[in-house]
């Protein structure tokens, strides 16, 4: 399957860039300054400014920014930290977009196809817009509009986001992230395409059927293409708001529940992970016993081998078991470690695994500090710098973004659970073989297109 979006035009190309060469330029000239020349650079001011023109952008750069924050050694910590920061709230395109994109999906008479169309944006993100509207029926939906040019913008960006890795690894870093910025390359591009993103719904539909209180939206037959996703409309307000008023400790234990449950038993039953867990792709549900789950642009299958893999890495943990260690880290694609690399990793895979090993109730970290995890990366860096460094597979962005993102999460909800045992509920009776079963039939049923690799 070819990689390049056939609607990338080398013009649009070019304007992203003249946008977007300015930031990552000034990441390169004073990162070069101060590491070859001992020039004195602000590196926390200037990250300041880079969050403002990124956050001003539409478009994936802002995605990968946030999705960078939390892979460590991507970006230096001080933009890193900044940049962790932005949401997807880019300001919406006006009427005249929103009639013209309309029309180019579904014809010139689309608005015969609704009895209502919001003309403003109920919601704005980095890839495109969201309008209420209702159908002939009375069906509320909602309808996702893909910003104009976007499959430059991203080629555009993927090409910035390359320059800036790749002179950052060069100057200061202990990891080789090459593999890193093909998994974002390809999950870019997969996620320009919104019939996949309609699959990927589907696909979660399936996979979490038997979950009453994570709900998922439907995509409308019909009303969707590559650049339109109508969807049913799910009410509810969202989590970060509701967190605001102090909700009861049984309200925020269902919430944790509900997300763990949410993004692990697909995983662990499946092979697949939702790549994007930051606080606004949740929603609380109007009774208040469950959760919207959103955005479904960035889905990661795996090999049912990986999923045996994450669990062969728990139990080398729980066991303090170097062996099992060393082959889970192959099976998870690291290559040639050597024993103080291993050591080093470990550090990594004992703070993620912690929660899960110990068998009582617990909040997902003792420390109240949200940026533990970032320490505990810094910590890891600094010793993969000393032992020679590492070279990170592609199959550890989005599991490692999972792990970060939710785990901040259920840190804002400050609850304590076992989080041990709905683990085990999880991985009780798996095997390969069923995992292997399972995906395949869910992916047949839902229609989920190859990955791009």
């Amino acid at each position: 399957m070819s990689g390049r979006n056939p609607d990338s035009t080398i013009f649009g190309e070019v304007r992203r860039m003249v946008q977007t060469s300015g930031a990552v330029g000034g990441i390169a000239a004073r990162v070069a300054g101060q590491r070859f020349l001992g020039l004195k650079t602000d590196k926390g001011a200037h990250a300041e400014d880079l969050k403002q023109i990124l956050g001003g952008l539409k478009g994936p750069l802002m995605k990968v920014a946030q999705f960078l924050s939390t892979v460590p050694d991507a970006l230096p910590e001080e933009y890193a930290e900044q940049l962790e920061t932005l949401q997807a709230n880019a300001p919406p395109m006006g009427w005249p977009f929103v009639r013209r994109r309309m029309a180019g999906e579904l014809g010139p008479g689309w608005e015969s196809k609704f009895s209502e169309f919001g003309r403003e944006a109920a919601a704005a993100a980095s890839l495109g817009q969201v309008h209420k509207a209702r159908l002939p029926d009375g069906m509320l939906v909602a309808c996702k509009l893909q910003y104009p040019d976007m499959p430059s913008v991203v080629e555009a960006d993927l090409r910035q986001l390359k320059l800036a890795m790749n002179l950052y690894q060069r100057m200061d870093s202990a990891l080789d992230n090459g593999e890193v910025y093909q998994e974002l390359r390809d999950r870019l591009r997969e996620e320009l395409d919104y019939l996949r993103e309609a699959a990927h719904q589907r696909l979660y539909a399936l996979m979490l059927a038997d979950q009453p209180h994570v709900a998922v939206p439907t995509p409308i037959e019909g009303y969707c293409t590559t650049r339109l996703l109508t969807m049913t409309w799910l009410e509810g307000r969202p989590l970060v708001k509701r967190l605001a008023e102090d909700p009861p400790v049984e309200e925020r234990q269902a919430y944790a529940e509900g997300l763990f449950r949410a993004w692990y038993r697909p995983f662990y039953r499946y092979g697949v992970i939702h790549g994007d867990p930051h606080l606004g792709n949740y929603q609380v549900r109007p009774d208040q016993q469950g959760i919207n789950l959103f955005d479904f642009g960035t889905i990661r299958v795996f090999p049912p081998s990986f999923v045996g893999g994450v669990i062969m890495l728990y139990e080398a943990v729980r066991d303090h078991d170097d062996e099992k260690a060393a082959e889970a880290y192959r099976i998870w694609g690291f290559r040639n470690l050597s024993k103080d690399t291993m050591e080093v990793l470990n550090l990594w895979a004992a703070f993620l695994y912690e929660p899960l090993v110990q068998d009582k109730v617990r909040p997902i970290q003792f420390s109240d500090d949200m940026s533990y995890g970032r320490k505990i990366a810094q910590k890891v860096h600094e010793g993969l710098k000393r032992t020679g460094g590492v070279k990170i597979p592609r199959e550890f962005p989005l599991m490692d973004r999972a792990a970060v993102g939710l785990g901040s999460v259920f840190l804002r909800l400050r609850c304590e659970m076992n989080w041990h045992r709905l683990f085990m509920e999880m991985i009780g009776d798996l095997t390969e073989q069923g995992v292997a079963e399972r995906q395949a039939a869910a992916l047949a049923e839902a229609k989920v297109p190859a990955p791009m690799a």
